[in-house]
């Protein structure tokens, strides 16, 4: 019966536990932004964390750094076949 209160009670004081920090979070959640003197603009931000859409992004970005080899086949690599020599 010992082995019950004790279970019982740990139960209630996770379950506690759990409740506080849950009305912690989420009154935390619903205070307003404060503007900070200094800090940076939402503008210029998202203007810095922009991607150029200009840059082609890497095709085979593992064949780049020479981990595996490529599978692109470039037309200066492709060897022309060898033309069969006259039969004796």
């Amino acid at each position: 019966m010992q082995r019950v209160k004790v279970g019982m009670t740990g139960l209630a004081f996770v379950l506690l536990l759990i409740g506080l920090a849950s009305a912690i979070f989420s009154s935390a959640s619903k205070e307003p932004q404060r503007e900070v003197v200094g800090a940076p603009s939402t503008e210029a931000v998202t203007s810095m964390t922009t991607v150029d859409t200009a840059l082609e992004p890497p095709k085979e970005p593992l064949a780049e750094l020479g981990v595996t080899p490529s599978t692109e086949t470039e037309p200066d690599n492709i060897a022309t076949p060898a033309k069969p020599g006259p039969s004796k």
